[in-house]
């Protein structure tokens, strides 16, 4: 049983959408710049950092973050 949640602006988005949205605004460079983390500055793709914040619930809690901030 899924809930409606219309004031949660995750709701319905998956970190492979969110991560495609901060690439497309920002390009992994900038990016990179604005969360230091290895995946988005040593050879980036979007299967590494899937993967690496999948994992790291710090660094995904920045990417929901910067997506907010970019919806503004």
């Amino acid at each position: 049983m899924t809930q409606e949640q219309p004031n949660n602006p995750l709701h319905g988005v998956t970190l492979e959408a969110i991560l495609h949205h901060l690439v497309a605004h920002y390009g992994w460079a900038e990016l990179g710049r604005q969360i230091d983390i290895r995946c988005f500055n040593h050879e980036p793709s979007i299967a590494s950092s899937l993967k690496f914040l999948r994992r790291t619930p710090w660094a995904r809690e920045r990417v929901e973050s910067l997506y907010l901030h970019t919806l503004r």
